[in-house]
């Protein structure tokens, strides 16, 4: 699939103050803010809905799921991708929350930001510094390694000894990455913070590690260990894998962009850098419409129940990368930037290039 340039200057959008507006890669963020305002408004109601259809949902889920092992724990673990599904929801929900994109105010944001964050095992305070330094660098070759994928260019993966190399692609191994992954992206990285890290990071960190203790340590003596694992865990689990699949594929893909510090920007990283991934509608509604990821890049305050409305109603969003759940899939087999030829590389295609150089 090649989009490696987006011809969005025939993509127009109304505006009623300024009249037709042509919005591309070079238009100011002045314009494309001012295009997306209307999107970029959180409603309480529909807020409040979707957290009864995403945090409430998954914990009387989680209740059910608890009861069912006295019936059966096969049931129990039947239930499991259900219960993941609406943990993504909730996951979506403190996303937002991060953003301060899903509640009217900041107050609001950050409540329901950390509520949220317990049951995603993440700590408010940094994953909202960590992800908005992504949003800040996604596509940037010099400003890697801040709330992403570790991507090496062919040069760099080159460069490193044998030992290290094969360090990298066990890390970018499929079931590396989306089996082993979430144990460690949810459960292990977050509870660990530095001295070196901002007290307010910090702090963040610790005062989630112990909420998770106590609450976690509560629930398992009143459940048994056994029952609040078997209905705790492979619902997690599940909402990991799924989660770093998507974070995966919609900055992964073949004319993905990559630049030079001094040659990126930030609107083309945004409609360039972050594909669509059209999913089947159940799971766009289990995904919070985070598939629309180009629109989210381009404006991070659009609540993700308005991001649809924002891609279907502004035609510049019409030339952003698209692919389907069956392609994205396929997407997994790149590992490598290839500077040289501006796009991503599997293994082989790296070592073809070499040996032919």
């Amino acid at each position: 699939m090649s989009v490696a340039i987006l011809d969005l200057d025939r993509s127009a959008a109304h505006d009623d103050d300024v009249g037709e507006q042509k919005l591309s890669v070079r238009s100011p963020m002045s314009m494309w803010r001012r295009r997306l305002a209307p999107y970029a408004q959180s409603q309480r109601v529909r807020s409040s809905m979707q957290f009864l259809t995403s945090v409430v949902a998954y914990l009387a889920l989680a209740v059910l799921t608890y009861e069912s092992i006295s019936v059966s724990p096969l049931l129990a673990l039947g239930l499991a991708p259900l219960a993941g599904g609406f943990l993504v929801r909730t996951f979506i929900v403190f996303h937002d929350c991060t953003h301060g994109s899903f509640w009217p105010s900041k107050r609001g944001n950050e409540w329901v930001g950390r509520v949220c964050g317990l049951l995603t095992l993440s700590a408010f305070a940094r994953w909202r510094y960590e992800h908005a330094v992504h949003h800040a660098t996604v596509g940037d070759l010099d400003r890697r390694g801040t709330g992403d994928i570790r991507t090496l260019a062919v040069a760099e993966y080159n460069a490193r000894s044998p030992v290290r190399q094969r360090a990298y692609r066990v890390f970018r191994n499929p079931l590396v990455m989306f089996g082993v992954g979430p144990v460690f992206v949810m459960m292990i990285g977050p509870r660990i913070w530095s001295s070196k890290q901002r007290p307010r990071l910090r702090h963040s960190v610790m005062l989630t590690d112990l909420a998770l203790l106590v609450v976690g340590g509560t629930l398992m003596v009143l459940l048994g260990p056994v029952d609040f694992l078997l209905t705790w865990l492979p619902a997690v689990l599940i909402a990991g894998s799924a989660g770093i699949f998507l974070f995966y594929v919609q900055h992964q893909y073949e004319d993905v962009y990559w630049e030079r510090h001094s040659e990126w920007s930030f609107p083309a990283a945004a409609l360039q850098g972050s594909s669509y991934l059209r999913l089947p509608r159940v799971l766009q509604y289990f995904t919070g419409n985070i598939g629309l990821h180009h629109v989210h890049h381009m404006s991070s305050q659009i609540p993700n129940y308005n991001l649809q409305r924002a891609h279907d109603e502004v035609p510049a969003f019409h030339a952003a990368p698209v692919f389907s759940l069956r392609e994205a899939v396929k997407l997994t087999r790149l590992k490598l930037w290839d500077e040289d030829a501006g796009r991503m590389v599997t293994f082989e295609d790296a070592r073809t290039s070499r040996s032919t150089a």
